[in-house]
């Protein structure tokens, strides 16, 4: 067989790639690290004290000595900013060349108090840090922010990017992994169990080399064989197919989407109930990649991974055309195309649909020929009749036993992850993995997020931060509902469509609170076991398990609120819902650069309100707006208004599809970013007037110390350096390439030249980079 065979074959299904996840990196505060270690050094080494002590007398000492701790490290911080002003005061050139115009002619410039606080103190350090003052922040804010930021950050071999959302989630390594490697009790909790067994399990290095690939080999015999490492003797006697073998990933705990998608999802025009919905797929590589084919330098680097990993893959480029390119699925009502399974079965009989389904679903739940499903892209089903028909059932079969053969990799001996990480650095050009502990402490809140997330919030989230958060969500939320009261490209009918639509969109911040109940968390998590000494094994049981848990629910009501929907909070992220009409905040994005209850509100609002707007303005962007406010499939924009819309969102179209970034030559897709962008503009400007408008209720902040900058100038460097960002070349080409968010430069680029309120409060001269005379606005 040619070794073009089996890639061909990939290729053919590139394009079906929806999207491609990202894990992010961080960066750690070792000094406090080696301290806290040095404190248990000295506690360990003086027993005959330490051990006469009560609880009480142990966390009061504790306590004292990190309160000493940090009382020093304010006080050396303190002393920095002293020498930092002293050395501005010297050398004028050190400071931003607009800083005393745009101050000067800025309203409210003479702000008579400075914050002191040690968040007020912590945050005008990193602010400091941050700028690069031989920058004009009208010519390039985001150079002016960010610059030396960018300058001092030093990506390690094992990163290819940083950034703020991944510094915390370094942060969050860190706090889980002290958690899920306490010894387990004899009392603990089962879902507390769970995530030690299975960290445990992840770094258990020494049993997971020795055991090497006998439970994958075990698995791939128990499948028919792999036909590249079996040669001529695969499949003698004619009775593999592909349908049996992907029923069979079903039950053991693999991916069952390498042809197909297959899903249980909410019915997008009846949002109360699920429906069966199969659609396109990815198929290891990215569509944008693989349509170019194996020539490209990705798509080469990803043949020579399967070649070295055993595998001879093929496909040829013409059916990279099969499924549909992201420009195209933006709109839903195209996706959504209900049918009878008895006639999915005449239009695509190249299988049996109703055993298909029955195979993936759960005990307990089936279905028959009068079941009503979703085909989201019909067209790529009819393609893959001819496909699937053409191609031998050899490739397909290496194929499918390619695609687990990644996924396992993850879980097995070293010298596959190593071949692993060579591919990874072709497209990423990060050169080694992160530490041991770090991929096992993921992967443990990948696996159970809901047990993981209930250990962090108990010790790490305080409650009171909860309140504090939605007080910022109001006041965003507040400022869109002025925003679309005002509109005048909006028809009244339509308004008050979206007014209701706006006082509908629930809200979920932090965690819920059943999440704090054992009791709720041991029934959800019964009947899975994990075995710390078989750790594949125990992920594909998870897997199992987790799906079963959706599958189940086929039949029953949705219950958009229900507690375990909402129940991730170890992370660092936010989401709209467009089928629930709903934003959510986990615990892990309330902190650090995003909000802090120690200091002033314009950071508050500059972080995480950014955020809530940006999450708030999805559901009215070219997506969410199809969706009404009970979450349903709908048209409710008046003809007009619609075109007005989309003539504003061309606008924003243009303007990100010119830039062109310089390192990599590429430029963005307007299209696939709208959506993100037109939520980025939205968002700053609705936590911008929230702010003026808490301002107006409360008075005038404090600046920080250190910085001669108004409360409104702290408010954009605030939102700006939330979001300093340093990629490896090889990832800024793919995150253009693929990735619905524009690089952060181009974010920042964006919104602050569309903000005539940024160019006031830094005084930017009509014309300038930061202030061009056209400007694009949706919202």
């Amino acid at each position: 067989m040619c070794l073009f065979e089996i890639l061909v074959w990939s290729i053919e299904f590139g394009s079906i790639q929806l999207s491609m996840v990202w894990s992010v990196v961080t960066w750690q505060h070792p000094e406090l690290t080696l301290i806290v270690i040095d404190l248990r050094k000295h506690l360990s080494r003086k027993p005959s004290w330490w051990k006469q002590r009560t609880t009480l007398e142990k966390f009061l000492t504790i306590v004292t000595v990190l309160a000493l701790i940090a009382i020093a490290a304010l006080a050396i911080s303190l002393v920095s900013l002293i020498f930092i002003n002293k050395s501005q005061s010297e050398t004028q050139e050190t400071l931003p060349k607009i800083t005393a115009e745009a101050l000067e002619r800025s309203p409210g410039h003479l702000i008579p108090h400075t914050c002191t606080t040690p968040g007020c103190v912590r945050s005008a350090v990193y602010a400091m840090d941050s700028i690069d003052s031989s920058v004009e922040p009208c010519d390039d804010f985001f150079q002016f922010a960010c610059g030396n930021f960018i300058k001092k950050t030093k990506l390690p071999d094992d990163k290819y990017a940083i950034y703020p959302l991944s510094l915390i989630n370094d942060k969050l390594q860190q706090q889980i992994t002290e958690l899920i490697t306490e010894e387990a009790s004899p009392d603990e909790s089962k879902p507390f169990r769970l995530a030690k067994d299975l960290y445990k399990a992840c770094n258990n290095l020494s049993l997971i080399e020795e055991i090497g690939t006998k439970p994958y080999l075990k698995i791939v015999e128990e499948l028919g064989g792999w036909p590249v490492v079996v040669g001529d003797e695969w499949n003698t006697n004619l009775q593999w197919t592909w349908v049996d073998t992907v029923k069979k990933f079903s039950k053991i705990g693999f991916e069952t989407n390498q042809i197909f998608d297959f899903a249980i999802s909410i019915d997008l025009k009846n949002s109360s109930r699920r429906i069966v919905d199969i659609d396109q797929s990815s198929f290891g590589l990215n569509r944008e990649f693989l349509i170019k084919g194996v020539e490209n330098e990705i798509v080469k680097a990803y043949y020579d991974y399967m070649v070295d990993t055993a595998v001879i893959y093929g496909a040829n480029r013409e059916t990279a055309e099969i499924s549909l390119p992201q420009e195209e699925r933006r709109n839903a009502s195209a996706l959504y195309n209900p049918t009878k399974l008895s006639d999915v079965q005449k239009m695509y009989p190249y299988i049996d649909w109703v055993d298909y389904c029955n195979a993936l679903l759960p005990d307990g739940v089936s279905v028959d020929d009068s079941e009503i499903i979703t085909v989201s892209v019909p067209s790529f089903f009819e393609k893959l009749a001819d496909l699937l028909e053409e191609t031998p059932n050899r490739t397909i079969a290496n194929y499918l036993i390619w695609r687990i053969t990644v996924y396992s990799t993850y879980f097995m001996s070293s010298q596959l992850r190593k071949r692993n990480l060579e591919y990874f650095t072709k497209i990423s050009g990060k050169t080694e993995d992160e530490a041991r502990w770090k991929e096992c402490v993921d992967l443990t809140i990948s696996g159970l997020p809901i047990s993981v997330g209930a250990l962090y919030v108990k010790k790490h989230f305080e409650d009171s931060s909860k309140a504090s958060a939605l007080e910022i969500v109001d006041g965003i939320r507040e400022q869109f509902e002025k925003i679309l009261q005002t509109v005048d490209w909006m028809d009244e009918v339509t308004r008050q469509s979206a007014l209701e639509k706006l006082s509908k969109m629930a809200t979920y911040i932090a965690y819920p609170d059943e999440i704090k109940n054992n009791t709720l968390l041991e029934e959800y998590y019964n009947g899975l076991e994990i075995d710390p000494e078989h750790y594949l094994e125990s992920h594909l049981k998870i897997n199992v398990f987790t799906t079963n848990k959706i599958y189940e629910k086929l039949r029953e009501p949705v219950n958009k609120g229900e507690w375990i929907r909402h129940a991730k909070p170890a992370q660092a992220n936010a989401y709209y819902s467009a089928i629930e009409n709903s934003i959510e905040f986990p615990a892990g994005i309330l902190q650090e650069q995003f909000f802090s209850a120690d200091r002033p509100k314009y950071m508050n609002f500059a972080g995480i309100g950014f955020v809530v707007g940006h999450e708030i303005t999805h559901g009215f962007d070219d997506k969410g707006r199809q969706f009404d406010g009970n979450g349903n499939l709908v048209e409710w924009w008046n003809e007009e208004t619609i075109s007005k819309f989309r003539e504003k969102a061309q606008c924003i179209i243009e303007q990100y599809g010119n830039y062109t970034d310089e390192e990599t030559g590429l430029n963005l897709n307007g299209i696939n970013s709208q959506g993100e962008n037109i939520a980025d503009n939205g968002g700053i400007i609705q936590a911008y007037l929230a702010y003026q408008k808490w301002v107006a209720n409360n008075g005038e902040e404090p600046i920080l110390p250190g910085l001669d900058y108004n409360p409104n100038q702290l408010f954009w460097l605030s939102a700006v350096q939330s979001w300093c960002a340093v990629y490896r070349t090889e990832i800024l080409r793919l995150l253009i390439t693929t990735n619905d968010h524009p690089p952060s430069h181009f974010r920042m680029r964006g919104i602050l030249s569309n903000m005539p309120e940024f160019s006031t409060d830094f005084n930017c001269p009509v014309g300038s980079p930061m202030n061009p005379v056209h400007k694009c606005k949706v919202w």
